[in-house]
């Protein structure tokens, strides 16, 4: 793969569901383009990498497909998702909640250095 694209959700709030299509749909889109593409929630994003929490979730009210079904579908298109490490504290998670498609924990130090030393573009929700 050539260029690297890490996208952080932080400010995506998954109770507002129309937010969260365009960061997982522009991931897949990455994907599918032959980037290296990682997706790290943090914050009330977070929450999303919690079983059962995208599952519940719609971008659209009314739609058969959840929020979930994104989140794998990028999956399947090579987009490693991961948690940030707050996030276990802030939602009483532990890593065995995490759903598998959670490729696992980053920490700020993780982000910083990405973006600081990587060969990484960076998109913020």
């Amino acid at each position: 793969m050539g260029k690297k694209l890490l996208i952080v959700m932080a400010n995506t709030d998954p109770r507002n569901g129309e937010e969260l299509g365009a960061p997982l749909f522009q991931a897949s889109v990455a994907a599918a383009m032959d980037y290296e593409v990682e997706v790290i929630c943090t914050a009330t994003a977070g929450r999303l990498m919690k079983k059962g929490e995208a599952a519940q979730l719609t971008v659209k009210p009314g739609s058969p497909k959840t929020v979930y079904d994104f989140i794998k579908d990028a999956h399947e298109a090579g987009v490693k998702f991961y948690c940030c490490s707050p996030n276990l504290d802030l939602f009483n998670m532990t890593q065995d909640d995490l759903i598998p498609e959670c490729s696992g924990i980053v920490g700020g130090a993780y982000m910083i250095e990405e973006v600081m030393e990587g060969d990484c573009k960076v998109l913020t929700y």
